[in-house]
């Protein structure tokens, strides 16, 4: 087994996932199998709890795992499923470590953190690195491991020293290190400095672990004295430093890597054999979304507005769609709650800008979130999709939002809300799941991977999972529509056309007459790919450009059908029958 560990120095949020990710889509270009953990040293047992506003969105996994977002970058970018055990935090090693004392396998030793932490978390990186992950039975060849936060800070303190012991454990031959940091300008001049990432390597070497190669982040490209010097201040040579400059799209990343050299560094550092790489799918899509000019405008309502890393997977996703349908995303974010009757005397600029953003938009989403905060603006942003025929994609609570509206101004249940919101509730729309904690709110939801069943292969979503009986797809809610006025909305108009296998939780919500109106109780944003759109959020896009109704033919089905993976770069060549 083969690893390579990304650290990052000066601040955070330098592009640390991107990177990690990048370097994996360059060795599996090469065809290495390849893995990825990410180390988060805060104390919490995952990032499930955690509001968006604080760490951004929370990555949900197959198995359930509440991760960080940096696990949906792996897996996009490298097209692989992880597990639970694949996001490390402090909570989790210490966790595993007071267990076993409780157990009493240490023996009567004084536990500490070194030997008994460091040891936990290589033995961790050791047993996770060789779970299969890309759908075989394969060892990987190569692990990834991202080490968060920054070089210095005291709580990734025993990490770095467990990765100092971790070089040694598994060989030199084995081990690469790649160093993110920064190269800012500093005043009017303009010139780079290269004072903060010499301190950020000084400071990993003084912990024992000297950096292979620096992947400096600028706004513009280095200049060769800058290089230089950064070559002869850090202990590198100068074709292990790579300038990531900013770009106009991320998968433009792994093609800057391999333009200088990068790949070629790392494989020389694990000797691994040189092999050419296979990027021309990758560098056309990184090349079509600068030139594709066509515009198609989606508002996201949502209440984490503030932060776009709050909804990653959900623009992601839009981003793998558009590129699909040959159209040039623009996100319209709209905050909820400035949609509310409540904003209009409050704020009365912000409430007109927020429904002109709606109404200017080609299509609506809805995504999941909690808590009473912008409710009632979601209800009002579904109820007018509805009334005006306008592409609506609700996700999570966007779905419980559409029932709410349905029930309240078609079946005349004024007082129709959810009891998370209104616990009391006289006409519950959305109801607590039976199985769900109220006392603890870590890792208690419905999680994971879950079936939904079609239940009429007529409908547009079945259509756009080409025809397939049942879906799997990823889940994180402790509420559900109430199974008790389920008859009375599908009279009504508003048919559940998936269902789980019990056929008492709904899944899966569209709306008699109307072009596309769709909603699913889980997030298919999790599992879309460049490659691999998301059907409901490709749906979105074409019913919002006008392409929907020759992307459902049977004749296109049909074509994608026999397309590997299911999809085609284009709409256009399904209906076409070119795929």
């Amino acid at each position: 087994m083969k690893y390579v560990v990304v650290t990052g120095g000066v601040v955070s949020g330098l592009g640390k996932g991107v990177t990690a990710s990048s370097v994996g889509v360059l060795l599996k270009a090469g065809g290495w199998r390849v893995t990825n953990i990410k180390i988060d040293p805060y104390i919490n047992i995952d990032a499930g709890t955690m509001s968006p506003f604080e760490h951004g969105e929370v990555f949900v996994l197959d198995d359930g795992g509440e991760a960080d977002l940096d696990l949906g970058n792996y897996e996009r970018f490298i097209d692989t499923n992880l597990t639970r055990d694949h996001n490390i935090t402090t909570g989790k090693i210490y966790q595993a470590v007071i267990a076993k004392e409780r157990k009493g396998e240490y023996l009567g030793k004084t536990v500490q953190v070194i030997p008994h932490v460091t040891d936990e978390i290589q033995d961790w990186i050791g047993r996770v690195s060789k779970l299969p992950v890309d759908g075989t039975q394969d060892e990987p060849d190569v692990c990834i491991i991202e080490l968060g936060g920054t070089v210095g800070d005291i709580e990734s303190m025993p990490f770095i020293e467990a990765l100092r012991q971790f070089q040694f454990r598994v060989g030199s031959d084995n081990f690469c290190l790649i160093h993110v940091s920064l190269v800012p300008v500093v005043g009017a001049v303009g010139e780079q400095k290269t004072k903060p990432t010499q301190h950020s390597v000084q400071a990993l070497r003084s912990a024992g672990l000297s950096p292979h190669m620096l992947a400096c982040r600028s706004q513009e490209p280095l200049g060769q004295p800058v290089l230089d010097k950064l070559a002869l201040f850090c202990h590198v040579t100068p074709d292990c430093i790579l300038n990531l400059c900013d770009v106009s799209n991320i998968w433009h990343v792994p093609l800057v890597i391999q333009e200088q050299g990068g790949h070629l560094a790392v494989m020389r550092q694990l000797k691994l054999d040189f092999r050419k790489l296979d990027l021309d799918s990758w560098a056309h899509r990184a090349h079509k979304w600068d030139t594709v000019t066509q515009p198609v405008n989606v508002a996201i309502v949502g209440k984490y507005v503030g932060l776009g890393d709050s909804y990653l997977s959900v623009t992601k996703a839009l981003m793998h769609a558009a590129i699909a349908a040959d159209r040039k995303l623009h996100v319209v974010w709209v905050e909820a709650g400035k949609l509310e009757n409540a904003s209009l005397g409050e704020d009365p600029a912000g409430h007109a800008d927020a429904w002109a953003s709606v109404r200017g938009a080609d299509c609506v989403l809805v995504p999941g979130g909690f808590g009473e905060r912008g409710m009632e603006g979601k209800v009002l942003t579904a109820k007018y999709a509805r009334e005006n025929n306008v592409p609506f994609l609700g996700i999570c609570l966007g779905m419980q939002a559409a029932v709410i509206e349905f029930s309240r101004n078609v079946m005349g249940m004024t007082g129709a809300h959810s009891t998370e919101m209104v616990p009391d509730c006289a006409e519950p729309a959305v109801i607590f799941m039976p199985e769900g904690s109220t006392t603890h709110m870590g890792g208690t939801m419905r999680l994971g991977s879950r079936r939904t069943f079609f239940q009429t292969q007529e409908c547009k979503s079945a259509k756009l999972y080409n025809s397939q009986p049942f879906v799997d797809e990823r889940h994180r809610h402790r509420y559900e529509v109430n199974p008790d006025i389920v008859d009375k909305l599908e009279a009504a108009g508003c048919v559940f056309v998936g269902k789980d296998d019990t056929n008492r939780r709904m899944e899966i919500l569209e709306l008699d007459d109307h072009q596309f109106f769709v909603a699913t109780q889980y997030h298919p944003e999790y599992k879309s790919r460049p490659n691999r759109p998301s059907p409901p959020f490709m749906g979105l896009i074409l019913a919002a450009s006008g392409q929907l109704e020759g992307y459902l033919t049977p004749d296109a089905v049909a074509a994608r059908v026999g397309t590997p993976g299911g999809f085609v770069q284009s709409p256009m060549k399904a209906m076409r029958g070119k795929a």
